[in-house]
């Protein structure tokens, strides 16, 4: 018999989005074979909900988190994104699993080639600087900083290929062109990051739209908790039954680059109230080694845009997609997921936890078709998110009210919590327990999941009070220095 009520267990069948992601690491984290040569088009993850900062509850917030595994002290050079690169947002509003609203982020990287004189007196050279800043950097003061990154964000109507351009701009100037600001390099350098930082929130303006939005793109402290390690150790946890915070984040000393973008839900929806979202990045088809290298050219690179990445709900391609097809996963559109869908329906992972954990009596369940995860999967939740479409993609009921901050359950649907995972997801979800007791059978009647009320956890906690209650949310990344800072 299902220990929860019928309410709470049709509404947490969503979170088979990724249900069998529970001992991946974080959220897409190179997840795939071919991504691992190209960190900076890594999507690590992707959240929507509406957003809870007081009196913003008329607005959806969209983060989609890029570059994995950032230590802050790596420099010199750090962590900028890509300029032959288009990193992409997707919304589909209509239920037929294609884009209808794609925010599209180019980014350009200028070279100041600041110079310092060497030399005797009077015969001095002017020399190139090794370094990204030779000063210190501050909101209006980046005159100390080498090297400036910029992006542009176009709004596109329909395919993202083919369909209406109009550009996002800043409601302040009007400009198109938005100021990245450089990565936490340290309190030397940047003594109030916080304040840098947050002079590159800007309102913009959306194309079609008779409200503004919010935007932020930036480095942020890695939003995704997991006990890393140990989970790739073919889940060396002391105790996946135990207390949900005995075990180490491996990413508390990790930073992650944030796009972050909040808009008007009456700019998103169209009839039904429930979106469905993804981020994806493309690549120029043709690369080839420069011979003579100059800055933001070691490569010479052209032709159609390639996908190399997507992501929506969290750990999809870590552990669901077998090995064989993770690369193809990550090229595909969610129109074509039915390709995808043994996966889903005769998971691996819920055996491998059995092998592993088998004298602690975890045993997977033994309903073949997973049915139940196959409807979650494509469809959504009848009552909770279905859009009409089928495919895998982060859903969000927009017409559910946001919980506060400091009332937020980590468990989302599953602890009584319907504005968070899987109606969308918020920072502060705990989505590896959730998906974790999902995978195991937390569904399904003891007969076929016999060990599927267990409390399972991969004993690294995270709630809401992880992150800021504010727009971006995400904390403010931790700096390259001093070493007691990380």
């Amino acid at each position: 018999m299902r220990r929860f009520p019928t309410f709470a267990g049709m509404f947490c069948a969503g979170f088979v989005a990724s249900a069998f992601a529970p001992i991946s690491s974080a959220s897409s984290h190179r997840e795939a074979p071919f991504i691992t040569e190209h960190p900076k088009v890594d999507g690590t993850d992707f959240y929507m909900f509406r957003s809870y900062e007081p009196g913003r509850e008329g607005f959806v917030t969209i983060v989609a988190n890029y570059i994995p595994l950032q230590q802050p002290y790596g420099g010199p050079n750090y962590f900028f994104m890509d300029p032959n690169a288009v990193y992409e947002i997707h919304i589909d509003n209509n239920g037929d699993a294609r884009e209808d609203l794609t925010f599209q982020f180019r980014f350009n990287n200028k070279l100041k080639d600041l110079q310092v004189p060497v030399g005797p007196p009077g015969q001095e050279k002017m020399v190139s600087v090794p370094l990204i800043n030779i000063g210190q950097i501050a909101a209006g003061n980046t005159g100390a900083l080498n090297i400036e990154e910029t992006y542009t964000v176009n709004l596109i109507r329909g395919d993202r290929r083919t369909g209406q351009v109009s550009q996002v701009r800043n409601a302040g100037t009007n400009a198109v062109r938005f100021s990245k600001p450089v990565d936490n390099i340290g309190l030397k350098s940047i003594p109030d990051y916080a304040a840098y930082a947050n002079a590159s929130i800007f309102n913009i303006t959306i194309p079609g739209c008779d409200q503004q939005g919010r935007m932020f793109v930036g480095q942020r402290k890695d939003s995704f908790v997991v006990n890393l390690g140990e989970t790739f150790d073919l889940v060396n946890i002391s105790n996946p039954l135990g207390a949900v915070d005995a075990e180490r984040d491996d990413l508390a000393d990790a930073n992650v680059t944030s796009f972050i973008l909040e808009l008007p839900i009456s700019c998103l929806v169209q009839g039904n109230p429930t979106i469905g979202a993804w981020t994806t990045a493309s690549l120029p088809q043709a690369r080839v080694l420069n011979p003579n290298p100059t800055f933001n050219q070691p490569t010479v690179e052209g032709g159609p845009l390639v996908q190399v990445s997507r992501l929506s709900s969290p750990l999809v391609n870590e552990v669901v997609i077998g090995l064989p097809d993770k690369d193809r996963f990550n090229a595909s559109h969610p129109t074509g997921d039915a390709k995808f869908a043994t996966y889903v329906t005769n998971p691996t992972l819920p055996k491998l936890l059995e092998i592993l954990f088998f004298d602690a009596g975890v045993r997977a369940p033994t309903q073949f078709p997973r049915t139940d995860l196959v409807a979650a999967f494509l469809t959504g939740v009848q009552g909770l998110n279905v859009n009409g479409s089928t495919a895998e993609m982060l859903r969000l009921n927009t017409s559910i009210a946001p919980t506060a901050l400091a009332a937020q359950n980590n468990l989302g649907v599953i602890g009584g919590d319907l504005a968070g995972f899987p109606n969308g997801r918020r920072p502060g979800d705990d989505v590896v327990d959730i998906e974790l007791r999902v995978a195991m059978g937390v569904l399904l009647d003891a007969s076929v999941a016999a060990s599927g009320q267990l409390p399972f956890t991969d004993g690294a906690i995270v709630n809401s009070s992880f992150f800021d209650n504010a727009f971006p949310y995400l904390k403010t990344p931790l700096p390259g220095s001093p070493n007691d800072t990380q």
